[in-house]
C-alpha cells in the first residue's frame, strides 16, 4: 500500500483563493484610482498657492516680478521648482507675463496640464 503525502494545493482551492482576491481587487480599485487623482489635484493646488505667494514676495521685497521660475531658485525664494503632479513636470508651467513689461516676466503660473479636473474645469483655468 503506498500512502501519498498531500503536497501543495489542489485546483479548486487555488481557484477559490483567486476568485477572493479578483472580488477584493473588484471593490478595492474603483476607491484607489479617484483618491489618486483627488490627491494630485490637492497638490496641484497647493503648488499654485505657494508658488504664487512666492511670486508676491518677490514682488515685494525688489519692486518687479522674477523674470522666470529658475530665479525664484537662484534667490533662494524656493528651494527646487514645483512639479505639477498631473504632468509630473517641473518645466509644463504657463506662466503669466505681468501688464506692465518691465516689471519682469512672470506675474502668475498656471498648469499647463491637458485636460479637466473631476468636476470638469480644465487644469489651466487653475
Amino acid at each position: 500500500m503506498i500512502k501519498w503525502k498531500r503536497r501543495g494545493f489542489t485546483l479548486i482551492e487555488l481557484l477559490v483563493v483567486l476568485g477572493i482576491i479578483a472580488l477584493l481587487l473588484t471593490l478595492a480599485v474603483p476607491r484607489y484610482f479617484p483618491s489618486v487623482d483627488k490627491t494630485r489635484e490637492t497638490i496641484l493646488a497647493d503648488n499654485l498657492r505657494n508658488t504664487r505667494a512666492v511670486i508676491d514676495q518677490f514682488y515685494g521685497d525688489t519692486g518687479r516680478y522674477p523674470d522666470s521660475l529658475e530665479q525664484l531658485v537662484e534667490k533662494r525664494y524656493l528651494r527646487a521648482l514645483p512639479v505639477d503632479p498631473i504632468t509630473e513636470r517641473n518645466d509644463s508651467w504657463l506662466l503669466q507675463p505681468p501688464e506692465d513689461p518691465g516689471k519682469g516676466a512672470v506675474a502668475d503660473l498656471k498648469s499647463g496640464a491637458p485636460g479637466n479636473d473631476r468636476s470638469g474645469r480644465p487644469y489651466a483655468d487653475w
